[in-house]
């Protein structure tokens, strides 16, 4: 589903109501912000991987990642 559509209808059913609705949205933000935290937890934790191997390839890719940018500092210093 396009996340903007609602946006805009949220938006503009916003604005409209500004004067009118004397509502406080904090409690409910919280409770949906909450829940959408926990579904994303629990998507999450139905994936299956193989924790060892992904900890290698991000080890390998940020040891790489500093060297690259010590190497390209150090160029840019002789210069």
């Amino acid at each position: 589903m396009n996340i903007f559509i609602p946006l805009i209808v949220g938006v503009l059913v916003g604005y409209l109501l500004r004067n009118r609705l004397k509502f406080n949205m904090d409690r409910p933000m919280s409770v949906t912000l909450l829940l959408l935290i926990f579904f994303m937890g629990v998507e999450a934790g139905r994936v299956e991987i193989n924790a060892f191997d992904l900890l290698i390839y991000s080890l390998v890719f940020a040891s790489l990642t500093i060297l690259g940018s010590l190497v390209v500092a150090f160029l840019g210093v002789r210069e």
